[in-house]
């Protein structure tokens, strides 16, 4: 494996995300702190626990969850079709660098942004709410594989999105309607039975819920549950960015 050159592109991809810090970071950051402040303030004052936590603690995982997916897909696939848009990618694809090497670099870059992006927002949230984290080292690896998986989509959106339109559409269409309806802002035990089944088929759900574990040691899903559908995610990001390698998909052309 050619490291040098793996570490140029993920330095630059990461100084690419400095010189655009108010989008990659300063945006996120305040808008999370609005959710903290309206939902955190104004339903705090009403809803006072959920499960006997808190509820303006109850939330800052499943926020968190809703920016770092954002953040992973977003940086991904940006990094990859602005390139390709401009031409630059084809000096990237002359670079002495297999295909495995680009993703490798490319998807790295982005956990790392979104990582840093979450890590901001747990400090931040800190400032307006207090709350203990139970295990923060499963809350961290839980962190990097979500950042890892949402960042490998990302990877696969920037290849396949022939247009701005299509790399919001991931994001705004289903990232974010599946956070909101995956258990951010309440309990999947305050839903009725129905809609409680229905919710299991929200791949998010098992995202936040094992989030929220490594917080409050409370889950929405068994722990054990949680954890295999983030390796079935993860392996599936893999099977595809491998398939990906094989056919040259989108890179040779």
């Amino acid at each position: 494996m050619n490291l040098k050159a793996v570490k140029a592109l993920y330095f630059n991809e990461l100084k690419r995300a400095k010189r655009t810090i108010g989008q990659t970071v300063l945006s996120p950051v305040i808008s999370t702190s609005l959710y903290f402040v309206i939902f955190g303030s104004a339903l705090g004052a009403r809803i006072q626990e959920v499960e006997g936590i808190s509820y303006a603690s109850f939330i800052v995982p499943g926020l968190m969850m809703l920016t770092v997916l954002n953040q992973s897909v977003t940086g991904a696939s940006f990094s990859l079709y602005l390139p390709r848009l401009t031409g630059a990618i084809y000096e990237v694809l002359c670079a002495p660098l297999s295909y495995f090497e680009i993703a490798l670099a490319y998807i790295a870059a982005a956990t790392t942004r979104a990582m840093v992006v979450g890590l901001i927002i747990l400090g931040t949230s800190r400032l307006f709410i207090p709350f203990d984290i139970a295990h923060p080292s499963i809350m961290l690896l839980l962190l990097l594989l979500t950042c890892v998986t949402f960042s490998m989509l990302g990877f696969i959106i920037g290849l396949w999105a022939d247009s701005f339109e299509k790399i919001e559409i991931v994001p705004r269409l289903i990232i974010t309607p599946l956070s909101f309806l995956g258990g951010s802002f309440y309990s999947i035990d305050m839903l009725s039975p129905l809609w409680q089944k229905i919710s299991m088929f929200n791949p998010v759900v098992y995202l936040i819920s094992a989030f929220r574990w490594s917080f409050f040691e409370h889950a929405d899903v068994p722990l054990a549950t949680s954890l295999i559908a983030i390796s079935v995610f993860l392996l599936f990001g893999m099977v595809i960015i491998r398939w990906i390698f094989t056919t040259g998909y989108r890179l040779k052309s």
